[in-house]
């Protein structure tokens, strides 16, 4: 049972990942699981998995990982994350019709149990099979639980393929952009607005940085058939002193969402081209994927799903499997747009035909 005082006091239950995927996510959801305080969820999934004696678990922090050991010509890598974002009056799970509502349903616990389910009903796989449930993946990137894992276990990433169970509204999403973060600083002369004259106002002088971004033509490049959109965009002005004193110094930050055939050093390159003239500093960054759909294992999957692959818009841990060298895409029931909201839901269908989809590929 949740000891936490903030969150609602739930029995904690004893999962049976041979029931339905669809009563196995309202279970899981049922778990509180907001990042950091994976353990109860953590600690049921481990006594599920160890029960399978096809499997054999590890257990990373609060993360848990199983794979079978048949000798097969290829191995898949199923990966999600048990985390979630503060709950927001949106645990215990309850149904309507064809909609599950809870928090975590749509990112990812739907996406959960069909991996999880899968690796535990196929005893005999047509590919080996290797489950990466982590924690931490909703906050800072140093905490990632992948990150540990890569660390600590870094044999259990080995893959043919990795399929993170991101939603993405039952479609394959090839790849993800990159994302950079930089700060344009601007500078200026102090003085009292009353006699502005003297001064030189560093939020006017934003005007300029801010044009150039709003005259912006974004790139599109086709990758594996898969179109990505880049973005050039503002996402935050900081500057002031008070209502009577003309500013000395103002700041822009600008986000740039790229294409994965651009690599960091190219990214920033771009966006300093952009801004040239312009005291530009990165504060973040983390590269894109490249799809990696011609790869033997991605286009068997991407064949059995019988849907045409699109681009990630956004940045998902497939970045992290693409940076080992494994092909990884995007395929989970959830609906991205829902991810995160207070109305958190998932169509109940899209989780029967994931699980369909997938048990066809690994089967």
């Amino acid at each position: 049972m949740s000891t936490d005082p903030d969150l609602p006091l739930i029995d904690v239950p004893r999962l049976d990942l041979h029931a339905d995927p669809v009563g196995l996510t309202a279970a899981l959801v049922d778990v509180p699981s907001v990042s950091g305080e994976e353990k109860a969820l953590a600690d049921v999934v481990e006594a599920a998995l160890r029960r399978e004696p096809h499997l054999e678990v590890v257990r990373s922090g609060e993360a848990v990982l199983a794979r079978t050991a048949l000798g097969r010509e290829r191995r898949v890598l199923l990966a999600g994350h048990l985390d979630t974002v503060p709950i927001a009056d949106n645990v215990p799970s309850h149904r309507d019709g064809d909609l599950l509502y809870g928090c975590g349903t749509s990112d990812m616990k739907a996406g959960v149990a069909v991996m999880a389910h899968l690796t535990a009903v196929l005893t005999e796989p047509a590919h080996d099979v290797t489950l990466v449930l982590y924690d931490c993946e909703e906050i800072d990137a140093s905490r990632n639980g992948l990150g540990r894992i890569e660390r600590d276990l870094r044999e259990w990433l080995d893959a043919d393929l990795a399929i993170l169970g991101e939603p993405t509204s039952g479609l394959v999403e090839g790849g993800c952009q990159g994302t950079m973060r930089v700060v344009v600083d601007l500078h200026g002369r102090r003085a009292h607005s009353a006699r502005s004259w003297l001064g030189e106002n560093a939020i006017h002088a934003a005007a300029p940085v801010l044009a150039r971004l709003a005259a912006y033509e974004p790139r599109q490049v086709d990758i594996d058939g898969c179109v990505y959109r880049e973005g050039l965009q503002a996402v935050r002005v900081e500057g002031g002193v008070a209502g009577n004193v003309v500013p000395d110094a103002a700041a822009v930050t600008v986000n740039f969402r790229f294409a994965p055939d651009r690599s960091l050093p190219d990214a920033e390159a771009h966006v300093r081209s952009v801004l040239e003239g312009f005291e530009v500093r990165v504060t973040d960054a983390a590269p894109g994927a490249l799809p990696g759909l011609s790869a033997p294992a991605a286009a068997e999957f991407v064949a059995a799903s019988g849907a045409t692959p699109v681009a990630k818009y956004g940045w998902t841990d497939v970045s992290r499997f693409s940076a080992l060298g494994i092909p990884a895409v995007n395929f989970g029931p959830g609906d991205p747009n829902l991810a995160h909201t207070r109305d958190e839901h998932v169509d109940v269908r899209n989780i029967t035909a994931g699980a369909t989809t997938l048990r066809g590929y690994l089967d």
